[in-house]
């Protein structure tokens, strides 16, 4: 907490300016990412991300929701049977 201290305490704007931006882009890291890997769920990400860069697991659990969107609906899906195909029935004597 010091070294922060110094930081902003000092009359370097520049480096005040540039810390302030990489906790911009670190807060908001998992909506980046799943801009690329999960955009069904962007908007609800980008939303999680406010209140969830106050907590390193939630945080966390906001990366592993935005990279694994679309890897876990790739390798768990189930395929599914379209409606009037599960009633019909093959004739034998056709």
């Amino acid at each position: 907490m010091e070294f922060l201290n110094e930081i902003f305490t000092s009359e370097n704007y520049g480096l005040i300016a540039a810390v302030a931006v990489v906790t911009i882009f670190l807060w908001f890291l998992p909506a980046l990412l799943a801009l690329f890997f999960n955009r069904k769920h962007f908007k609800l990400i980008l939303i999680a991300c406010i209140p969830a860069g106050l907590s390193v697991i939630a945080w966390s659990a906001l990366m592993l929701w935005a990279t694994t969107g679309k890897v876990a609906s790739k390798y768990t899906s189930i395929p599914m049977i379209p409606e009037d195909a599960r009633f019909q029935r093959e004739c034998t004597t056709c």
